[in-house]
């Protein structure tokens, strides 16, 4: 007999929890605001917003399912099953958290607050929520598949982003590296480089391309191009800015080889979760056999 479905509920702790948790009472959580121009009110309404929309996604679960919650700061903690069934309650970021940790199961992501959030990655609302969970239980639900970008050091370490990956100095500072693109490379020094899958491309890539003045044409979500982009390369007599910009193919990587130590990589700007290259170690970055499955 086969075990009933699982329904994975994600979300993250309001801004409402994480004051109580510091400041331990409301009075003392409204003081703190209030001397930062703002309100206990708007912090409440947003509170109420999230749980008012958990509250509709659980009611949705049918009876005879099995159901899980996890936080967003357990998510490397938590083991998701090869068929569960993945309901993110919250902002578009806190998909892209998610993503890494799956590998096809399908994501259904649910806006609580529409008039804040682009709604790009949870576009869903509450009341969507119990009609789009049977289609995807009897597979007649519609899905995005949203490419992923994978980074792997030559030790073995890996990590997989939505958005993009960051390689460079753990403070920003200028990195030394070797970066190798197709069959041109150059020795370079500058505050890092990004990859970019076509759902970073409307973040964090854009502000990037924008500031390079690039004429490149940034990837639709579910292309399987990325493109890449080096913020800041200096030019000296050992160091090159011939090569800051450009894109990989379905079959292409981009090779970086570490010329100091310490040279960090993370994705989708989750500093905390990162790998580290020593001198001589080479990360490669490609498009991830992986991709998010986003019910629609």
């Amino acid at each position: 007999m086969s075990l009933a479905p699982r329904l994975v509920v994600v979300h993250r702790r309001t801004e409402l929890d994480e004051l109580l948790a510091r400041h331990a009472t409301r009075g003392q959580a409204e003081f703190f605001l209030a001397s930062r121009g703002r309100t206990l009110a708007e912090v409440d309404a947003r509170h109420e917003a999230l749980n008012e929309a958990l509250t509709t996604v659980r009611a949705a679960i049918p009876l005879d399912w099995r159901r899980a919650e996890v936080e967003r700061a357990d998510l490397d903690r938590f083991l998701f099953a090869d068929d569960d069934i993945v309901a993110v309650v919250g902002q578009d970021g806190l998909v892209a958290n998610v993503a890494k940790y799956l590998e096809g199961q399908p994501v259904i992501g649910v806006d609580p607050e529409p008039d804040r959030n682009p709604g790009v990655l949870v576009p869903t609302a509450p009341a969507s929520f119990a009609p789009l969970l049977d289609k995807v239980a009897s597979g007649a639900a519609r899905y995005e598949s949203r490419t992923m970008v994978e980074a792997v050091i030559d030790d073995g370490q890996s990590l997989l982003a939505l958005n993009e990956v960051f390689v460079g100095h753990s403070s920003h500072q200028s990195a030394r590296y070797r970066l190798v693109a197709a069959e041109a490379e150059e020795r370079q020094s500058s505050s890092g480089l990004i990859v970019s899958t076509g759902t970073g491309a409307t973040g964090w890539c854009r502000s990037v391309a924008q500031q390079s003045h690039s004429t490149l044409e940034l990837p639709a979500p579910d292309e399987a191009r990325l493109v890449w982009f080096v913020r800041e390369a200096w030019p000296s007599p050992a160091t090159g800015t011939s090569l800051v910009e450009g894109e990989l193919g379905r079959d292409q990587a981009l090779r970086v080889v570490a010329e100091t130590d310490g040279l960090v990589v993370f994705g989708d700007g989750i500093e905390s979760d990162r790998l580290i290259a020593g001198w001589g170690q080479q990360i490669t970055v490609r498009r991830a056999v992986r991709t998010l499955r986003l019910a629609r």
